[in-house]
């Protein structure tokens, strides 16, 4: 029987960075554009499903990220609570798998459609939220600046159950 590792587990991924401010220009026209807010960079595993995309929804909507108005450094509230922005770039590199070789592998990642499929159902949902969402282009090679504040990254993973 294979031993299953942490790795294998994992499902979709994100990397979540506390921003001032954040942009993605496509072939030189600005295609998304944020104020103080969030920049996610979504990973979809090829066995990503709904529920992984509800799960992420929510944590990214909901994690305290953000001081207080008082000027406590402490982490107080979340992105709906301070009526921040969010920046939603695809990124299947988030599977790249460098353990073996020279070159990454990107088993991991979804097929372009399904992927593309489920990061849309993930803005979707994000956009639900009442709060400004801006993305990248799908598949498209892009520039994103970022402007980070703290700086604050995190990488969020949903675990298989």
């Amino acid at each position: 029987m294979p031993i299953i590792t942490n790795y294998e587990l994992v499902k979709m991924r994100v990397v979540i960075q506390r921003v001032k401010s954040s942009q993605v220009v496509v072939n030189g026209e600005i295609v998304g554009k944020i104020g103080r807010g969030l920049n996610l960079l979504v990973g979809i595993a090829n066995t990503d499903t709904d529920a992984e995309i509800d799960w992420m929804v929510r944590k990214c909507l909901e994690l305290r990220l953000f001081p207080d108005e008082e000027g406590d450094d402490r982490w107080q509230k979340s992105i709906q609570e301070i009526g921040g922005d969010l920046l939603v770039v695809s990124q299947f590199t988030l599977y790249g798998d460098c353990r073996k070789g020279r070159r990454p592998s990107f088993d991991r990642s979804a097929a372009p459609q399904s992927a593309a499929d489920l990061y849309n159902r993930f803005v979707t949902k994000l956009k639900a939220s009442g709060l400004q969402v801006e993305t990248g282009q799908f598949g498209a090679m892009m520039h994103v600046t970022i402007e980070n504040d703290g700086p604050v990254t995190l990488l969020l993973e949903k675990e298989a159950i």
